[in-house]
Parts: structure tokens; sequence; C-alpha cells
């Protein structure tokens, strides 16, 4: 991950470990090859050396090797089994993919997911690399090389606070907004689905401000420094601080986006992919993603 990344408290944050030890893992690695893999390099972090390429490299081949093994394995007994790393769009994994990760090892306990929270350029990356197995994201710019399942489609919807002007109304539209003060949730790939709402309806948004921290952007919504838009409904109706919060949905001829699992074109032989496809369907049919307003 530190290749990947090209800094110890990046790695550290996308694994959720410590960077110390992170550090240590590697001085250890670097010992025990007898090689050095990483030039430090001071406030530009760290760069894989010409050997820490090589071994970076066949790491990659390792791992990919070792998932194969265990859909061999899974295959072969007829059941899910062996690790999955499941990448999630970080605009709603908190929301969807806990529940939808415990009710999966609940009933498959031999499978051991790995989750990754990331953004749209991440997660398409990601899986061409082979770094993660599947992914819950939306139908946003997804290339050939992939194959997208549908599983709920999510309205766009304006999230006001409790004062606003709008906040009253059964819906507005995209014109409605225009002139108002936005804060974009600018995330790549993601930003350019909700600047697309506008242009579609041959509007210009009046952004005052960008982030991206999805719930930095709730809190400055609640607070009154203007109106985001987002297609998944937050479980409160209150921002982290405390402020209170109101969706009201967009009207007129404005693109849902689709939530689904994105896969690579081969994924459809690995028995563990296929089987947490299936359970997915289940879930969306059981009713699972209706709190955050979606349908099939």
């Amino acid at each position: 991950m530190v290749g990947e990344t090209g800094s110890i408290a990046r790695a550290a944050d996308r694994l959720n470990v410590s960077s110390p030890s992170i550090s240590s893992a590697i001085t250890q690695l670097e010992d025990e090859l007898g090689v050095s893999l990483f030039v430090r390099q001071h406030a530009q972090g760290m760069s894989l050396t010409q050997g820490g390429r090589r071994v970076f490299e066949q790491a990659r081949h390792v791992l990919s090797g070792a998932r194969e093994i265990a859909n061999i394995a899974a295959d072969i007994s007829g059941t899910a089994r062996g690790p999955l790393a499941v990448g999630c769009l970080l605009t709603f994994a908190q929301l969807v993919l806990p529940r939808l990760r415990r009710g999966f090892e609940s009933d498959y306990p031999d499978v051991r997911i790995v989750q990754k929270e990331l953004n749209q350029a991440e997660i398409l990356h990601a899986l061409q690399r082979s770094e993660i197995d599947i992914a819950l994201t939306y139908d946003m710019d997804i290339p050939t090389d992939l194959n997208f399942i549908g599983l709920v489609r999510l309205k766009p919807f304006a999230l006001l606070h409790a004062g606003h002007e709008l906040a009253q109304r059964a819906s507005v539209s995209i014109s409605d907004l225009s002139e108002l003060p936005m804060i974009l949730l600018d995330l790549p790939i993601s930003a350019d689905y909700f600047l697309s709402l506008f242009s579609a309806a041959s509007q210009q948004p009046r952004i005052v401000e960008r982030t991206r921290d999805m719930a930095v952007m709730r809190s400055m919504v609640g607070n009154a420094f203007g109106y985001s838009i987002s297609n998944v409904r937050p479980q409160s109706d209150t921002s982290p601080d405390g402020s209170p919060l109101v969706c009201v949905p967009i009207s007129g001829p404005v693109r849902s986006l689709r939530m689904g699992l994105l896969t690579t074109h081969g994924s459809k032989n690995s028995r563990t992919v296929q089987t947490f496809i299936d359970f997915a369907h289940d879930q969306v049919r059981s009713g699972a993603f209706d709190a955050i307003g979606g349908r099939p």
C-alpha cells in the first residue's frame, strides 16, 4: 500500500493501522531481504527503489495467485470461502457496507472480507489492477473492461438546513437551486455527475465551497453555508455537529444513479464473488436498501 500511495500516513489511513506499525513492517522486510525498498524523501513521501518496484510487482502476482487458489478451493468444495476484497464508494460506505458485510459473513463464515472505502476513480483503478475483487458503487464512467450489475436506482435530492427558504417544498428544480450557494462534494467523477445535473438543464451552479468529506459537507449545509446534492438519504436528520437537515427531492428530468456491484469480466469464475452478488440481490429483494431511497 505504501508503494501505491507514496506515503506511510496515507497507507495507514487506507489500511486502518498505525503508521509506526507500517514503518516497522517495512524495516523488518528490508532487513529480511537485505535490500532497500524505498527512498525516503523528507516532506515528499516515499518512492520505490528499482529493487522495490520489482518486489512490489512480484507481491502483486503472489496475492493474485493466492486469491486464485482460494477460488479453486471454493469451486471444489462447492461453497464460498477464502478472502474477498470489497471496495465501496466512500460517499455511502458507512450506510451500506457494514450491514451488508455483517449479513454475508454471518451466512458464509468461511469468507474473510477485507473492505476498502474509495472514490470512484480509485475503485476503477483497484479493480483493473486486481487489488479488490468486487466493488459497491454507482454507474459512473464505467470502462468497457469492467462489468456493472445494477441493484437499486437512486434519484438526486437537495440537502438543506432546516431554516432554508426551500426546506418546506415538496420538491425543487435545478433552476430553483442554480442561484443559491452550493457546497460541492468534490470527489473524482462524483463531482462531474453533480455538475452534469446543471448542464443538462442549461444552468450553472454557484459553488461557494468544496469538500471531499461527506461529513464536513453535511455540517456545512447544517450551518447554513449553502445546500448540497446527494443520492443517498442519510439515516439521521441532523448533521454530524447536531444541526438539523432536510432532504428535498429534485424534480424534472434529472438523471438518477444506479447503485450496484462492479467486477471484472473474469470474476464470474469465482464462486465467492458470485455468492456475494447473489447475496446483494437477496438484500435488495428483502428491502434492505429502501432506507437510503433505493428502488430496483
